[in-house]
C-alpha cells in the first residue's frame, strides 16, 4: 500500500487590494492665482489718483501713486482758482519731503517683488509674499501719515507767514476764507487692502500646501 499521498499546496496568504485614496486638491486658495491677482491689482492702482487737495467738497488738485514715485507736481483737477493753484503747486512741490517719494517707491517695489515671488509658486515664495504684502500695506500707511503731516505743516507755515507780514504768499485770499484739506481717494485704500489680501492669500496657500 502506497502511503505517499500527494500533498495539497497551501494557498498564498490573502492580500487585500490597496485602498484607493483620492488626491487632495488644494482648492483655489491653495494656488498662486489669488495672491498674484491681488498684487497685480495693487500695482495697477498706482496709476490712479491716490490723494487730492480739496476745497470744501471739490477736488482741486490730485496726484497718482506713480506721480508721487516720480516726484511729479500735483495736477490741476479743474474748477475755480486755477491761477492760485498753479502758484501753490510750484511752491509746495519744492518743499515736499523726499520721504514721501521714497515710501511710495518702496511700496511699489514691494508690490512687484511680491508678485514675482507669488508667481514662483513655492513655499518660500508664499512666505516672502506674506512679508511683502504686509510691508507694502504698512508702507502705504506711513506714506499717508507723512503726506498729511507735510500738508498740515505747509498750511501752518503759510498761515504764519500771512499773519506775520499781512500778505498771502500762496494767493489763498483769492478764494476767501475757504479751507483746504488733504484727502485720500478710494483707490489708495483699495491698494492698501489689496496688499493685505495678497498677504492673506499667500498665507492660505502656504497652509494648504502643509495640509495637502
Amino acid at each position: 500500500m502506497d502511503t505517499n499521498q500527494p500533498t495539497t499546496p497551501t494557498p498564498p496568504p490573502y492580500t487585500p487590494p490597496p485602498t484607493y485614496v483620492p488626491a487632495v486638491t488644494p482648492g483655489m486658495f491653495g494656488t498662486k492665482i489669488p495672491s498674484s491677482v491681488a498684487f497685480v491689482v495693487a500695482i495697477l492702482l498706482f496709476l490712479l489718483p491716490f490723494s487730492e487737495i480739496r476745497c470744501g467738497g471739490s477736488a482741486l488738485m490730485n496726484n497718482t501713486g506713480i506721480g508721487f514715485a516720480l516726484g511729479k507736481d500735483w495736477k490741476i483737477s479743474g474748477g475755480y482758482g486755477k491761477d492760485m493753484l498753479k502758484d501753490m503747486d510750484s511752491k509746495t512741490s519744492n518743499e515736499k519731503d523726499k520721504t514721501v517719494q521714497y515710501l511710495i517707491i518702496a511700496a511699489l517695489g514691494l508690490g512687484v517683488l511680491g508678485l514675482l515671488f507669488s508667481l514662483a509658486g513655492s513655499a518660500t515664495g508664499a512666505r516672502i509674499g506674506i512679508v511683502t504684502g504686509v510691508l507694502g500695506a504698512g508702507t502705504l500707511v506711513a506714506f499717508m501719515l507723512i503726506l498729511k503731516k507735510w500738508f498740515n505743516d505747509g498750511l501752518a507755515k503759510q498761515a504764519a507767514e500771512k499773519a506775520k507780514d499781512g500778505t498771502d504768499s500762496l494767493g489763498l485770499g483769492k478764494m476767501g476764507d475757504m479751507s483746504f484739506s488733504l484727502a485720500f481717494t478710494p483707490w489708495f485704500y483699495i491698494a492698501v487692502i489689496s496688499f493685505l489680501a495678497a498677504a492673506f492669500f499667500c498665507y492660505k496657500r502656504m497652509t494648504a500646501a502643509k495640509t495637502g
